[in-house]
C-alpha cells in the first residue's frame, strides 16, 4: 500500500492511494495515521484527489525524531579510503528542515556550496526500544525518498556536522510512504539523484553497510523510536562536493531524486529573496 500526506483547501490530511487517486482519510497526516495503528476510514466528504495533480506534503510533517547516518554505502567508503566503520555514525535533523517532494528548494543565501544526498528513508510504524534486529524489521511501516541537502560550507566549519543539515524547509521527503511488502523490504532498490537531467548519483540500497532494521535497532538502545519517525539511511558516491572541480545547486537547478519503486522527488531550486536586515534580525530594546 501507499500513503501520502497532501495539501487541501483545509489544510493537510493523510491519504491512500487507490489506482492513480488519493482518497483523504481521516488522520492529519501519515505520521497521526500510523499512530492510530496504520488503519483510518476513509474522510467523509472529501473527494479523492488525482495523484498527478497532488500538492505533497512532506509525508509525515511532523516527525518526533530524523535520524540520519553517515558513510553507509560499502563502495562509497572504500573509495574514500576509509576502512568500513563497526557502528553506524548517526545525527539527527528536525522537523522544520523537512520539504515537500514537489516543494521548491530555496537555496540558502547564505551558502554557496549547497549539495545533494539521495537516500533510502526509513518510516518507522510503532514503538520499539532496545530492539532486535528482527524486533526493529518488523516495526517499520515502510519506505520513503529523502535527500539530505548539505550547505557543506556550514557543515565544514566545525567537526560536528549538524549545522550544515538543519537548514529549514531544506530536505524533500515523499512523496509516499510505500510498505516494505510493495519493495522486497527494500533490500535491492536503485537509487539516483539527477541534476537538469544529467545523473549525479547513481547505486542500490544492496550496498548499505548497515540496512533500515541494523539502524533502527541500534538507535534504539538509545532512545525510543516511535510511529512517523524518520531514519535517512545514507547516501552513496556522486555528491558534488567531492567533484573535481566541484559542482553545487544554483538557482534554476531541477533536482530529481529517484528510488525504485518508491518514485521521486522533483525539486526546482530557486533563489533565497531576503528581507532587509533589520527584518530578519531585529534589534532588541
Amino acid at each position: 500500500m501507499r500513503f501520502a500526506t497532501i495539501r487541501t483547501g483545509d489544510g493537510i490530511t493523510a491519504a491512500r492511494l487507490d489506482g492513480d487517486m488519493l482518497v483523504p482519510v481521516a488522520a492529519a497526516d501519515v505520521g497521526e495515521l500510523l499512530a492510530l495503528g496504520g488503519q483510518a476510514a476513509d474522510r467523509a466528504g472529501e473527494r479523492p484527489v488525482p495523484a498527478a495533480e497532488a500538492d505533497f506534503a512532506p509525508v509525515v510533517p511532523r516527525p518526533q525524531k530524523i535520524l540520519c547516518v553517515g558513510l553507509n554505502y560499502r563502495a562509497h567508503i572504500l573509495e574514500t579510503g576509509r576502512e568500513l566503520p563497526e557502528y553506524p555514525t548517526l545525527f539527527a535533523k528536525f522537523a522544520d528542515s523537512l520539504l515537500g517532494p514537489r516543494d521548491d528548494l530555496v537555496l540558502p543565501a547564505v551558502s554557496e556550496r549547497v549539495d545533494w544526498e539521495v537516500e533510502l528513508g526509513v518510516v518507522i510504524g510503532r514503538p520499539i526500544k532496545r530492539a532486535t534486529k528482527d524486533e526493529a524489521a518488523a516495526a517499520i511501516a515502510g519506505y520513503t525518498i529523502i535527500n539530505d541537502i548539505s550547505m557543506r560550507d556550514w557543515q565544514r566549519r566545525t567537526l560536528q556536522w549538524l549545522q550544515g543539515k538543519m537548514f529549514e524547509r531544506s530536505t524533500p521527503a515523499g512523496p509516499y510512504l510505500v510498505t516494505p511488502d510493495e519493495v522486497g523490504d527494500a533490500r535491492d532498490l536503485e537509487v539516483r539523484t539527477e541534476i537538469d537531467g544529467v545523473v549525479m548519483q547513481q547505486s542500490r540500497t544492496s550496498d548499505l553497510l548497515f540496512g533500515p532494521a541494523e539502524i533502527a535497532a541500534y538507535a534504539s538502545q538509545v532512545i525510543t523510536l516511535r510511529p512517523g519517525d524518520l531514519i535517512a539511511t545514507g547516501t552513496p558516491g556522486g555528491v558534488g562536493d567531492a567533484r573535481k572541480p566541484p559542482v553545487y545547486l544554483r538557482p534554476g537547478s531541477l533536482l530529481r531524486t529517484y528510488i525504485e519503486g518508491l518514485g521521486e522527488c522533483v525539486n526546482h531550486c530557486v533563489e533565497e529573496k531576503l528581507l532587509p536586515l533589520r527584518t530578519q534580525y531585529p534589534r532588541e530594546t
